[in-house]
């Protein structure tokens, strides 16, 4: 595939992604709400509006060859750059299950490790600090601060002793 055709694809696949999130955000009220203020689908509706000018306009720019990318008959990606995209998409369908499995903050750690030792050949210095640092930060924002759990699955019993200490 060409950067060209690539390019519109990509500008038609969000431009449908518009539609849908502007048709489901006018769903809730998109209008002023007296009293109350903006209603809950106005900034979602609104933003998809936008998108949807922006993929029109790349549309455009694409028949008018306007910019590089549409007239560019380059090859979109090589060989390389679709294993690591697909390493990746296999590594994130990894998390998620994990995250069903064993919980977020044990497949993160996992996921950070194996993204950043094994694909992105960091070093250990790295490596330890941000595995071990990622998911403590977001445990202590997410369920300290803002009070909001996130999945645990058959982890959960270990966080007691912290909930203990936290709540």
């Amino acid at each position: 595939m060409s950067v060209r055709t690539a390019e519109l694809l990509m500008a038609i696949l969000l431009a449908l992604g518009s539609i849908g999130l502007m048709v489901k955000s006018s769903e809730l009220s998109i209008g002023w709400i007296e009293g109350r203020g903006p209603g809950s689908g106005v900034w979602p509706f609104w933003l998809a509006v936008f998108m949807l000018l922006s993929c029109v306009a790349v549309i455009y720019r694409w028949f008018k060859r306007a910019t590089p990318e549409s007239r560019s008959n380059e090859l979109y990606m090589t060989r390389g750059a679709v294993q690591i995209v697909g390493i990746s998409v296999g590594a994130l369908l990894a998390l998620l299950i994990g995250t069903h499995l064993i919980g977020i903050y044990f497949s993160l750690f996992v996921f950070l490790f194996f993204y950043l030792r094994v694909l992105g050949r960091h070093s250990w210095t790295v490596t330890i600090p941000l595995t071990l640092a990622t998911p403590v930060v977001l445990f202590l924002f997410f369920e300290w601060a803002l009070k909001i759990p996130l999945p645990k699955a058959i982890s959960e019993p270990l966080f007691y002793p912290i909930y203990d200490l936290i709540y």
